[in-house]
């Protein structure tokens, strides 16, 4: 499968997972698509939160034109990150794809309520958590028109 994103300027992603197997997954199943996406990773909360602000070590970060988050995080979980990025006025119009192992209807309700864009459970399934890449990969970069920064 090969995809360009409709603007032609590379698609910068922030992945927030703290799975390592799952980051590696989902890198493998972005790049080989040969798209022109560039895929930055934090592995908690607090993280995620200094790579949007562009504090200390990532005072130079490139500001993610989609965030995958997942809510199950160390030190500041996913419903936090979520809920001070769309409290804020810089970051708030950053589309967040909540990706999570979570079915339950409290967390559905309470990401929408927060202003994600979207909520997708993880299959357990290989095949079918790939599938789920390429489709959000499909959608947010070729069909959707993204923020410019």
């Amino acid at each position: 499968m090969s995809w360009q994103p409709r603007c032609g300027r590379p698609i910068e992603i922030l992945l927030v997972e703290d799975n390592p197997a799952e980051v590696r997954l989902t890198q493998e199943v972005l790049h080989e698509s040969k798209g022109a996406s560039r895929i930055r990773v934090t592995g908690n909360g607090r993280e995620a939160l200094a790579y949007l602000r562009r504090q200390g070590e990532y005072a130079n970060a490139r500001r993610p034109s989609l965030i995958l988050l997942d809510l199950n995080l160390p030190l500041k979980d996913g419903r936090e990150v979520l809920q001070e990025i769309k409290q804020d006025p810089e970051l708030r119009r950053i589309p967040v794809v909540v990706l999570t192992s979570s079915h339950a209807e409290e967390d559905i309700l309470q990401a929408y309520e927060l202003h994600a864009n979207c909520y997708m459970c993880k299959p357990v399934d290989l095949d079918e958590f790939t599938q789920t890449l390429r489709s959000i990969q499909e959608y947010w970069f070729t069909m959707v028109k993204l923020p410019p920064w």
